[in-house]
């Protein structure tokens, strides 16, 4: 028999701990080890019980979720999936507990609770059992700087690619991934439609992050918006997003759907349009994440033509979709995440030749 994966519940609400506790425990493959009412006891109970995977509030007092996330992780890194609201606040500090090395998220109920209840619990098992095999062991070294500044030879391909495209697929770590790779395009790269898994409501504040970190500019697409220089358009939580020429421009269309691998939005809907619509023009890109959504979809560019590149296992928090991208043939080969932005301006280069 497997051992359990020993999980420690941090919330300054009992009634939260208990349920979180007992929710926990249902899935055979769980063990909650403990409980913490703040940060000060949670650190005590780390070194006492040596947990696997922590679940953290992220809005507590004497230090908040943040603030022990950042003393954590670069002394004892440990999976942590943060449990957050849906409040304003709360999606501010999800992110930025995602910045600081949680693993990934689940929100809390405000509606319909009992049935919401059971819904969030099951997502936190899944995503528990997920972060129980998440990598975490950069968050030991030194933070690496972010760089704006690109050599003028890395420069040299973009006055003519207009009409080139850009696809980005990410899930479980994905939106540190994300960070690293576009905040080294410069101002003037072509265009990039980026899917990420992440609930609606969330991506729009995402977006507006990367905004105010990258050379180019970062929206929440929305239908009718054009993949253009400069521009890079996030998949809004909910809706699949897919890309369409429309004359001599693409543009995107962002609708409902029911899930594809699981998800709203979809890598593999994504992928699928720009393989369909962009074909050799493109250079497709998997990033960290669980499963195998936007395999398919890389497959299809590849044979469209388009280049493509998957993160390698050593850089990814979860080497999931990478590796199923590259080894159903959609990823021609495995990059590590801090040469990404380098080798897609290489890609570039060499399309249509």
């Amino acid at each position: 028999m497997t051992n359990k994966i020993r999980v420690l519940v941090i919330d300054d609400s009992a009634l939260v701990r208990q349920i979180l506790t007992q929710g926990l425990n249902m899935d055979p493959a769980i063990e909650v080890v403990g409980s913490a009412a703040d940060p000060y006891i949670a650190r005590d109970k780390i070194l006492q019980l040596k947990p696997d995977v922590l679940t953290l509030d992220v809005e507590m007092p004497k230090m908040d979720g943040i603030e022990f996330l950042r003393r954590l992780m670069p002394q004892y890194p440990l999976p942590v999936v943060m449990v957050s609201s849906l409040t304003q606040k709360g999606k501010q500090i999800t992110l930025d507990a995602l910045d600081a090395g949680a693993v990934d998220f689940v929100t809390k109920p405000t509606s319909n609770v009992a049935q919401s209840l059971s819904t969030m619990i099951l997502a936190l098992c899944e995503k528990v059992k997920i972060a129980s095999r998440a990598n975490v062991s950069r968050w030991k070294k030194d933070r690496e700087t972010i760089k704006k500044e690109i050599p003028a030879a890395k420069r040299e391909f973009l006055a003519n690619s207009t009409d080139k495209v850009i696809a980005i697929g990410a899930s479980t770590g994905g939106t540190e991934a994300i960070k690293k790779v576009i905040t080294l395009y410069p101002a003037d790269m072509p265009g990039v439609v980026i899917v990420q898994h992440m609930p609606s409501g969330f991506t729009r504040m995402f977006a507006e992050r990367l905004n105010q970190l990258c050379a180019m500019e970062v929206k929440e697409a929305e239908t009718g918006d054009r993949v253009r220089q400069g521009l890079i358009l996030v998949a809004p939580g909910g809706k699949h997003l897919r890309v369409k020429r429309s004359g001599g421009t693409y543009q995107v269309l962002c609708q409902e759907g029911e899930k594809v691998n699981g998800h709203c939005p979809s890598v593999d809907v994504m992928m699928e349009s720009v393989a369909r619509e962009v074909g050799p023009n493109a250079v497709g890109i998997m990033l960290t994440g669980m499963g195998g959504d936007g395999a398919n979809g890389m497959l299809e560019m590849r044979k469209a033509g388009a280049r493509n590149i998957a993160q390698d296992e050593e850089s990814s928090v979860v080497f999931g979709m990478p590796k199923v991208a590259y080894e159903k043939g959609g990823a021609e080969r495995l990059v590590p995440l801090d040469q990404i932005a380098n080798v897609t301006f290489q890609l570039l280069t060499e399309l249509g030749k």
